[in-house]
């Protein structure tokens, strides 16, 4: 029996498989809320009674860089260490990945149900894989084919540095940069970047915002969640034009990855974002962005593109890289 988790700030999913061909059917899972607790050690031991189930091997995906099997989640007070939770919950084998590298090793697992294709290209077998994830932050990772199997490799690549395409995104930058002495594409391209595209948009006073929206922005500290209900449920101008703004830096972002890794297995859009908005990815943008690098677009118009649909992709690329331990 494998346990398998995507461990995020905010929730953690965890799940137990029996065999790397039954991955969509876990034997048991659940959900917690990650804050509520000490440690994932607590959780896992909590989890774990619960279900009755004995686990000879885990493997967890971790929204955090990993240094020497250990690692600290991004906006939680957890610190792991793969030894010390060996002995702490008595399971030999324990991994720890970054929560991209977990996405990317779901990828090939993937189904055509599961994507949504922006640009079918042509996919060369063994090809290098890029995934781009704008969720709470932007992830990044690649995956690379050793001659019999995929292996994923993480990235930091989401804090590179923002580079406008247009006079607008110019001007969104100059106001970024008063703000912050580095803009990121993460700054600009996430769950975190959102209220940026919004507060820069409001700053040109080309749109107005609703006093109902002003209201509902004033209660919370997490404006995302409201700029995207307000494009896709209310068609509020300036939340549509957040979202236009974040698809076509997205685009641009996805195409600089395809350059870097030569990604001609494909580009995967991750993360909890895209799909609440997939039409406007349909529009054109996204893949005018993604193929405007002068001559290398041509090269990119052959990489497929796909918005992945599964939620719990990271979850069975957790589980699928556990069972090859």
């Amino acid at each position: 029996m494998l346990l398998a988790g995507d461990i995020g700030g905010t929730k953690t999913h965890l799940a137990i498989f029996s065999s790397p061909g039954e991955l969509r059917t876990p034997v048991v899972e659940k959900t917690f809320p990650s804050a509520r607790y000490a440690s994932l050690e607590v959780m896992v031991k909590e989890f774990l009674t619960q279900v009755d189930v004995q686990v000879d091997r885990a493997c967890f995906g971790v929204a955090g860089p990993i240094m020497n099997g250990k690692a600290k989640i991004t906006n939680l007070p957890w610190v792991m260490d793969e030894e010390e939770m060996q002995k702490s919950l008595g399971i030999p084998k324990i991994c720890l990945l970054n929560d991209l590298s977990a996405m990317a090793y779901g990828v090939p697992l993937l189904e055509e149900q599961d994507i949504y294709t922006l640009n079918a290209g042509t996919p060369q077998p063994g090809g290098t894989i890029a995934v781009v994830a704008p969720g709470t932050g932007l992830g990044e990772a690649f995956l690379v084919h050793n001659g019999s199997r995929y292996i994923a490799h993480p990235s930091e690549g989401g804090h590179a540095d923002f580079a406008p395409l247009n006079e607008r995104e110019l001007d969104l930058l100059r106001f970024m940069l008063q703000r912050s002495a580095h803009v990121s594409y993460e700054h600009v391209c996430s769950g975190i970047g959102l209220p940026n595209l919004y507060a820069f948009l409001q700053s040109t006073g080309a749109y107005e915002e609703p006093d109902w929206l002003s209201d509902q922005l004033s209660l919370v500290s997490d404006h995302t969640p409201i700029i995207v209900k307000g494009a896709v449920e209310s068609a509020v101008p300036i939340c549509i034009e957040t979202l236009k703004t974040f698809v076509a830096i997205l685009g641009a972002e996805a195409g600089n990855m395809a350059l870097k890794v030569l990604s001609s297995g494909g580009v995967y859009i991750g993360g909890g974002l895209p799909p609440r908005f997939l039409s406007l990815f349909t529009d054109g943008s996204f893949m005018q962005a993604f193929l405007a690098k002068g001559r290398m677009g041509q090269m990119l118009s052959h990489y497929p593109v796909y918005i992945i649909l599964y939620p719990n992709v990271a979850l069975i690329g957790a589980a699928a890289h556990g069972f090859t331990l």
